[in-house]
């Protein structure tokens, strides 16, 4: 941990109100948005996430320091969405736990397992996108909407790692996922994300 992460783990523990309120402001909006790719509402969401942050407050004493203190605060809200998620019956498809499941992207354009240099990755490269389409507001909710459309395992490790930077050893300890598993979910994520904003472009350029 951070000198920083220590000096707010002992406010907490201390009562700390501002302390609690910082944590809150750095990532209530990420643990929201975690939350609601499990369940079927913001207004659950909401509800979700005060019960995380209870969880929080009641256990920082036990909190033993093996983890940062946001991968800690990220696994609590993702078991408690999970939980919510599936007493409300809202059923998590298994390609969203193991990577199977159609592709969104012709495989005949990646690299197989086999490939020595560079297996998996691309061997008909996507075409390159106009400038001003990519930086358009239009496109970038299209890219907001695309991963809002992917099972919640996938929106999971996309946001964290390519809305939020984490790094990957982060965000398999956050989700309880094997470096593997996250590496498939993340592929699988791009993929569909690319596909649609492909489908997406290539619509903007024949109408223009």
């Amino acid at each position: 941990m951070s000198d920083d992460e220590r000096e707010l783990i002992a406010r907490l523990r201390a009562g700390d109100e501002d302390a609690f309120m910082e944590l809150v402001e750095r990532y209530g909006p990420l643990m929201l948005r975690i939350a609601q790719t499990y369940v079927r509402s913001r207004a659950v969401a909401e509800d979700v996430v005060q019960e995380a942050w209870l969880g929080v407050l009641n256990g920082i004493d036990r909190f033993e320091g093996r983890s940062s203190l946001k991968t800690w605060i990220l696994r609590i809200v993702a078991n408690q969405a999970r939980t919510r998620g599936q007493r409300e019956g809202r059923s998590v498809p298994l390609s969203a736990l193991d990577g199977d499941g159609d592709a969104a992207v012709d495989p005949d354009r990646f690299f197989g397992a086999d490939q020595a240099r560079h297996p998996g990755a691309w061997s008909v490269p996507p075409e390159p996108w106009p400038e001003d389409a990519l930086l358009a507001e239009e496109t970038l909710e299209q890219v907001r909407m695309a991963i809002s459309q992917l099972p919640p395992r996938q929106q999971e490790v996309i946001v964290l790692r390519d809305v939020e930077g984490w790094d990957p050893a982060e965000v398999s300890e956050a989700l309880g996922l094997t470096d593997g598993n996250q590496r498939v979910l993340l592929h699988r994520a791009r993929s569909k994300v690319r596909g649609e904003l492909e489908r997406y472009l290539g619509g903007v350029e024949m109408a223009a």
